[in-house]
């Protein structure tokens, strides 16, 4: 039987691996937009309206019609941005746009997710999508969360953010592209320019100031009291400043070091290379020095991470510094520089679309108090120009838009794993903690009531923490999902999205090389914790507890695989019907929905629940699917930790009939595919009550004990024969 298991489990891996070589990619439609045109109605999309016009042939766009007037323009959003969701397909949103660059219609073409097809209602779902109707994306474009109040929908987060990600993106491209609300359409202009590395910035630092490699502003008190006058507010003017107005209120310079030449001539060249070390491909960096009654950092960063007081613009492309983006600078390296009482350096991220060939300005946003909890506002700007001698003509291509839409979903999820440290922090701990026992399970196990209590709590943080609260339950449809990206476009960002369930994946990976599938069906699993957690109740209850004959157990044994290969070969023809028939899974249903569902599905839960509490674990013996899936990789474990005596299973059944989940032939042979590791089989091998074996040995030693007691004492000699040797008998 071992022997057979190996060579399904090739087989296996063998069939997997020609379907991977022989599967091409599908036949690309032109673009998405006209797959799935003709299947909109219009009105559905944008109220009154009733045609669509002809796609523009240079850009994934069609004209929204009413009557003869143009209402706007009708995309998909999977034509501009990657839209990868959770499931490793993408979520089609097609999305219509008024010339004034806001969302007039937005609605949910087609999705792949299973966490949405297994219980939340599409209608919640389409009513997210259609809630961006009436959102500005001239001003998302500026700052996405002003833009849009992001509604979460539970149970669903990956799925949100990825539809969040994908409007506002694909409609700030389609915006640009267009030249909707005054955003810069993105057309050819001529020759374009590049950075110089070879350019060398003047020597000095009034020179530097002189050329334009260092631009400054320069505002004294007057000048200020001035501006705020200027405002509606009659609240300036009593508030103005006291000081004289020559007094300097700040002297605020600028210059942008990525360009290696300025950065060496105004940092030094140790700074200059420390600089270039922090920056990625494609990143910029500008420092700011200051001098004045005025900070232009303020203190707001550290409460919220983002300078408030200062903000790049380059045409529509607006950059606010966080604190992670922000490194002091100690001095400033070029000759004749002055003592600045602030200098700091900037970090300027590759994905916002910063050219720093072109021109761009820094605005300076200047506060005054004019009540306890009031204030009011004013602006002043210093632009920036690189002068000629440091660009050169463009000689490459502009990078490929690929480039920018990876580096955009690295930050999706990179954004999701940074909201995530304290569940990845408490996961990361369960690993552990898991490891270390299955490492040293002798020690653990030798006290049995203690073990017992120790495993009760760990599964109790297992469907506490993984299951109810992070939603970390894994199921057969990660695994039908990623074989389906294998055979067409592969890509670790869809998998990176839901960061509890890749680690889990891995640590799944990494254990079934060295124990098998029972780390994680015996420990980590929810629903299997569920199951053995309501069956110790039962058993305190006096509910009567079922065994199984050995025969009907392991004929029942094999169901598992077969539903695993039935939802296999299904899923390589159609995916989404492979999902929908995993519903054979209870655990969205009780772990991720908490029962709250459609009843057929929360009684066939329930009636699996039930016959857990009179057979322990009756759905992972017999019905999971995930379990057969890991079982068939399990038999190339690498080791064998379980211990076994000789005697067990001839003449000794201990093990065998106490066995939780009957995974011990009666031969004595612990059977791996169906062993979930509970390592209650390690506590019965120590203990001095149960085991035969331990009671035999046990038995023979207080045997052994007298006799060499009585051995000892016969061959004693007394103290006053020690004392005085010479003493006749």
């Amino acid at each position: 039987m071992h022997r057979c298991s190996h060579i399904f489990a090739l087989a296996w891996m063998v069939c997997g691996a020609l379907f991977l070589a022989l599967a091409g990619p599908a036949a690309a439609e032109a673009t998405v937009l006209e797959k799935y045109l003709p299947q909109v109605a219009p009105a559905d999309l944008v109220p009154g309206a009733d045609s669509f016009g002809p796609q523009k042939p240079d850009l994934a766009v069609a004209p929204v019609m009413q009557g003869t007037t143009q209402r706007g323009w009708a995309f998909v959003t999977s034509d501009f941005v990657g839209t990868t969701g959770y499931s490793g397909k993408p979520i089609h949103v097609m999305v219509a746009l008024d010339m004034a660059g806001k969302v007039l219609g937005a609605r949910l073409l087609k999705h792949s997710e299973p966490i949405v097809l297994v219980g939340i209602p599409e209608a919640k779902v389409k009513a997210l999508v259609g809630s961006y109707v009436g959102v500005d994306l001239t001003r998302a474009a500026i700052d996405k969360a002003a833009a849009h109040d992001l509604q979460i929908i539970s149970g669903a987060t990956v799925t949100v953010m990825v539809i969040d990600d994908s409007i506002l993106r694909s409609g700030i491209k389609v915006a640009r592209a267009l030249g909707l609300g005054g955003m810069r359409a993105e057309k050819a202009t001529g020759p374009k320019a590049e950075i110089d590395p070879a350019a060398v910035a003047p020597e000095g630092w009034l020179a530097m100031l002189g050329d334009g490699t260092v631009r400054r502003l320069s505002l004294d008190v007057g000048q200020v009291n001035e501006a705020f006058a200027a405002l509606p507010d009659p609240r300036a003017v009593p508030h103005a400043l006291r000081e004289p107005p020559q007094t300097p209120f700040i002297d605020l310079n600028l210059a942008l070091v990525s360009v290696p030449g300025i950065g060496k001539a105004v940092l030094g060249a140790a700074e200059a290379a420390n600089l270039q070390a922090w920056l990625k491909p494609g990143e910029s960096a500008v420092a700011i020095a200051a001098n004045g009654l005025y900070s232009f950092k303020g203190s707001g960063y550290v409460r919220g991470g983002i300078f408030d007081r200062i903000v790049l613009v380059q045409d529509d492309v607006t950059v606010r510094f966080h604190d992670h983006d922000h490194r002091r600078l100690v001095t400033l390296g070029a000759k004749g520089a002055p003592g600045f009482t602030e200098a700091d350096l900037f970090k300027i991220p590759a994905d916002l679309g910063f050219d720093p060939a072109k021109p761009f300005r820094l605005q300076l946003l200047v506060q005054r108090p004019v009540a306890a909890t009031q204030k009011l506002f004013t602006t002043f700007e210093l632009g920036y120009q690189l002068p000629g001698h440091y660009l050169k003509p463009l000689a490459v291509a502009a990078p490929a838009p690929v480039v920018e839409e990876t580096d955009a979903q690295a930050n999706l999820w990179r954004s999701i794993w940074a909201g995530k440290k304290p569940e990845i922090a408490v996961t990361a701990t369960m690993l552990v903690v898991l490891t270390l026992v299955f490492f040293f399970q002798n020690a653990v196990t030798r006290n049995a009531r203690a073990f017992f209590w120790f495993r009760m709590g760990f599964l109790t943080v297992t469907l506490g923490f993984l299951g109810f609260y992070a939603n970390a339950q894994l199921s057969v449809v990660n695994l039908m999902a990623l074989f389906g990206a294998l055979t067409t476009s592969f890509s670790w960002q869809a998998f990176l999205l839901d960061p509890l369930t890749f680690i889990l994946w891995f640590a799944v990976a990494a254990a079934l090389l060295f124990w098998g599938r029972g780390a994680y069906c015996g420990w980590l699993c929810p629903f299997g914790a569920l199951q053995e957690i309501t069956n110790r109740i039962a058993r305190a209850l006096h509910i009567p507890q079922w065994t199984l004959p050995w025969g009907l157990n392991e004929r029942l044994w094999p169901i598992k695989y077969m539903i695993f290969l039935g939802l296999f070969g299904v899923s390589l023809g159609s995916i989404e019907q492979a999902e929908h028939l995993a519903e054979i899974e209870p655990f969205k249903t009780a772990i991720i929905l908490k029962f709250v569902r459609a009843w057929p599905f929360v009684a066939y839960a329930a009636a699996l629940m039930m016959a857990g509490l009179f057979v322990e674990r009756f759905y992972c013996r017999y019905l999971c699917p995930l379990g057969a899936a890991l079982a068939i990789p399990a038999r190339l474990r690498m080791f064998d930790w379980l211990k076994r005596y000789h005697d067990c299973g001839n003449p000794c059944q201990v093990c065998a009939h106490d066995c939780p989940v009957q995974a011990i032939h009666p031969t004595g042979e612990i059977n791996p595919n169906e062993c979930v590791t509970c390592l209650h089989c390690q506590v019965l091998y120590q203990s001095h009550t149960t085991c035969p074996v331990v009671i035999r040995q046990d038995k023979r030693r207080a045997a052994v004990a007298p006799a060499s007691a009585q051995n000892v004492a016969a061959t004693a000699v007394p103290r006053d024969l020690r004392n005085h040797p010479h003493t006749p008998h």
